[in-house]
């Protein structure tokens, strides 16, 4: 936070950590399967990630794709993965949990908190599927939650802009002391070069979050073009997505014109 703001990047692989704090990034989320969501990495390459960067890295925790309404099995899986990442090096962790009519599910989440002591953790864009984000936000400070990832419930940060605004407007003079406010809500979804700095400007957040990513070929030359490995709306084989150093550095500078 020297700079007075924080960049966040999601990434899925060792390759696009590296890129990421190559590119300027403070922190990262670290997560699999980023077609869903994100979910749950392996530890596997939560080790090497720990190995090649030295900014904080964030573990998802999250068992599957779909909603944020959990069974008692995978709760359990959730608290095995939440000691795994902290044995493994994770600096923070990320989870988010409901109920079945849409509140914040706090027996649960209360259960995973005190799994995951002593580090922070951020309550993720679950957060964007509550039933009312107001009472929802009163709820995450009151469990002890560090920051609430979100889009402000719309379909992107630019688009939910206003309720972003108007979460930290509730909190702005109330929150602890270990809170700031303005980093509090870090907006996530759909950021770019082009909306960035509309975002910051007018949420007044000095941390955002981001992927930043390119497509780029694969290094196969043998191709298969009548097989693929998942669903039919999955990415294509041969392309890879990876966060883009000259994406992030952008991203970076442009946050450091604002702040």
């Amino acid at each position: 936070m020297d700079d007075g703001f924080l960049m966040e990047v999601c990434v899925d692989s060792v390759e696009s950590a590296v890129n990421a704090e190559r590119g300027g990034a403070g922190r990262i989320e670290l997560c699999a399967g980023l077609v869903e969501g994100g979910t749950t990495p392996s530890m596997g390459l939560l080790q090497v990630v720990k190995q090649c960067v030295r900014v904080p890295v964030f573990v998802m925790i999250r068992p599957r794709g779909g909603d944020f309404l959990y069974s008692d099995r995978e709760v359990e899986v959730m608290k095995a993965d939440i000691r795994l990442a902290k044995l493994h090096g994770a600096d923070g962790l990320v989870f988010g949990a409901l109920t079945e009519d849409g509140r914040i599910d706090t027996e649960l989440c209360t259960a995973l908190l005190a799994v995951c002591r002593p580090l922070p953790v951020t309550f993720h864009r679950a957060f964007d599927m509550v039933h009312d984000p107001l009472v929802a936000l009163e709820t995450l400070i009151s469990l002890g939650f560090e920051r609430v990832l979100t889009s402000g419930c719309d379909s992107s940060a630019l688009e939910g802009l206003s309720l972003i605004k108007r979460l930290a407007e509730q909190v702005w003079n109330r929150v602890s002391a270990r809170c700031v406010t303005s980093g509090l809500f870090p907006p996530g979804g759909g950021i770019t070069e082009r909306n960035l700095q509309r975002i910051l400007e007018g949420s007044t957040a000095s941390e955002f979050h981001c992927s930043a990513r390119s497509a780029r070929d694969s290094g196969m030359k043998f191709r298969n073009p009548n097989v693929a490995m998942g669903a039919s709306f999955s990415a294509p084989e041969y392309s890879i997505k990876v966060a883009d150093v000259a994406k992030v550095r952008t991203l970076n500078a442009i946050a450091k014109n604002i702040l």
